[in-house]
């Protein structure tokens, strides 16, 4: 009874799966032509698809044959490369006779069939894309597939090889030959210039200023030479290798694309120029609409500088600074309406260019931007002029440049001193030329007399000093302080006028100079500010002895 059991489960085991072991079957031994006519019914799926689905190729050998669209499950790639593949495994198949290729009318279109394998199956939205009728366009690729198989087996056949191999061989002998005879010509060339040229290259001069040495000239003559030479070599290895890949079917498709690695970019350069022509234009009247504003501020700022145009309140030292600042402003104006008409400024590299670049910018640039910042501050504060005597900290001199970023002084010793303007900002600024013109420039000096000389004698003393010293004015006139009374002298400080900054140094000299004389003619002696004791006899250097050698009279 379990014996029974057993086998009625086996039987319903095998009813239940016969179903799908037949139809597995099935499909293993379907025909080729109903294999392929699946494959293009994946094309036929994308009927609800626009009609501008992309092409693609079908390529046997580098020879277009023609181009099939695809769809979104079955891209024109696969479908164009399927259909390759076809069309090479009936070409090998040496029973098969071109002739018998045939059109049949299946329900998804028409469909080209080689024996009992399908090739491929025209579909009506190939026809809609191609713009004629279905049958007509399934008949035209019925006889390019024919063409394309009686071309692929013979230019397999055994002569045909060789024919190649010779072409080949031929090829790549004269290119060598062309080669080495061009190295030969190219140092004809150059002993030929050696001799009869170089000696007589000069430099080039423009308004008596050298631009080029005879070397330089001479360098870029041979470097033009070499030029031409690599660029004729580079044709000539270019097109033997072209016909040689040519000569044989499995390298003929190479040899297709080979010319395309040089005119794609080239192209693709030319498509993108044509394309930027509108933007270029725009950006080429911004830029003459930028230079003309420019140049109207130019000669406006340039006339406020002259003073042919006045401004209320604005100091016409502050133009060429104000136009800077107007200039950087019109500038960037312009960059900014520029940015998206500049070719390339919406793709990634671009913005990641002008990123990085930012950055490094504000990374590096703390310094410049400071100093900037405080040359222009000074300008506008009116700290100093080109010309003024000032002094910065210990350093004293005359201004003779203010840039940017730093500011030029001559120091007393005719040093060219170079201070950051960021330095100047933070620093206390000495100008001594302000007021020197409209009030005078007080110049003053100190000397400690003792207790015993009579204050009124001492100040009518220095008094007449300044009066001695010629670069000192007489209005306002001179007066004397007296600065402290010390333990052992009393300070006097002799102040005068001068207009005349520039010259402190010498006028300083000239003062130092009379004080010594007029003490000396009144026989005070300046002691201070060490006192030890009254010296046995008064430390004077009398008339007699004033010019003793090596002075002069």
């Amino acid at each position: 009874m379990r014996e029974h059991v057993f086998l009625r489960l086996l039987l319903c085991l095998a009813v239940a799966l016969y179903p799908a072991w037949a139809a597995g079957q099935a499909a293993s031994q379907a025909p080729h032509a109903l294999r392929a006519a699946a494959a293009d019914a994946q094309a036929q799926a994308g009927d609800d698809l626009p009609e501008a689905t992309s092409l693609a190729p079908v390529t046997v050998d580098g020879v277009v044959l023609f181009k099939v669209r695809g769809s979104g499950s079955f891209p024109a790639e696969e479908r164009a490369q399927a259909i390759v593949g076809r069309i090479v495994a009936v070409a090998g198949d040496a029973t098969f006779a071109p002739s018998g290729l045939r059109v049949e009318e299946r329900p998804l279109g028409s469909t080209i069939v080689a024996g009992q394998q399908a090739l491929m199956t025209v579909l009506e939205l190939d026809a809609r894309v191609e713009g004629i009728e279905r049958q007509v366009l399934a008949q035209l690729h019925t006889d390019r597939i024919r063409q394309a198989i009686v071309r692929y087996r013979a230019d397999r056949e055994r002569s045909a090889l060789l024919r190649a191999a010779g072409y080949a061989a031929a090829a790549s002998l004269l290119a060598a030959l062309l080669l080495f005879g061009l190295r030969r010509l190219r140092r004809l060339v150059d002993g030929t210039l050696e001799r009869r040229y170089r000696a007589r290259l000069e430099h080039l001069h423009i308004a008596g200023f050298k631009v080029l040495h005879a070397e330089h000239l001479w360098g870029g003559l041979r470097s033009v030479v070499a030029a031409a030479h690599w660029l004729v070599s580079l044709a000539i290895a270019y097109l033997a290798l072209d016909f040689v890949l040519l000569q044989f079917p499995g390298t003929r498709s190479v040899a297709v694309g080979l010319l395309g690695l040089f005119i794609d970019p080239v192209a693709r350069m030319g498509r993108g120029v044509v394309a930027s022509i509108p933007s270029l234009i725009f950006l080429f009247i911004l830029v003459l609409v930028t230079r003309y504003v420019l140049q109207t501020l130019h000669l406006l700022f340039g006339a406020i500088e002259q003073g042919s145009v006045k401004l209320k309140g604005f100091d016409p030292e502050w133009s060429w600074p104000t136009y800077r600042i107007v200039r950087l402003l019109v500038v960037a104006f312009a960059v900014v309406v520029a940015f998206p008409y500049i070719p390339g400024s919406g793709s990634d590299a671009f913005k990641g260019v002008s990123l990085f670049l930012g950055i490094v910018f504000s990374l590096g640039s703390t310094s410049i931007i400071a100093n900037i910042i405080a040359g222009y501050s000074m300008t506008y504060r009116r700290a100093f002029r080109v010309g003024d005597r000032i002094r910065v900290g210990d350093i004293v001199g005359e201004v003779t440049e203010v840039r940017l970023q730093v500011t030029h002084v001559r120091s007393l010793k005719n040093e060219d001193v170079v201070i950051p303007n960021s330095v100047i900002l933070n620093s206390a600024v000495v100008n001594y030329s302000t007021l020197a013109g409209s009030q005078g420039l007080i110049l003053h000096t100190t000397v400690g007399i003792g207790y015993e000389t009579p204050w009124r004698q001492v100040e009518a003393m220095l008094l007449m000093a300044a009066e001695r010293t010629p670069r000192l004015l007489k209005e306002p006139p001179p007066f004397v302080l007296q600065k402290s009374l010390g333990d052992f002298a009393i300070t006097y400080e002799l102040n005068a006028y001068t207009d005349r900054p520039g010259e402190m140094g010498p006028i300083y000299g000239e003062m130092h100079r009379n004080i010594l004389d007029v003490f000396n003619e009144y026989g005070v002696a300046i002691m201070t500010p060490a006192y030890e004791g009254d010296p046995e006899q008064p430390k004077l250097v009398p008339r007699e002895r004033w010019y003793e050698e090596p002075a002069k009279r």
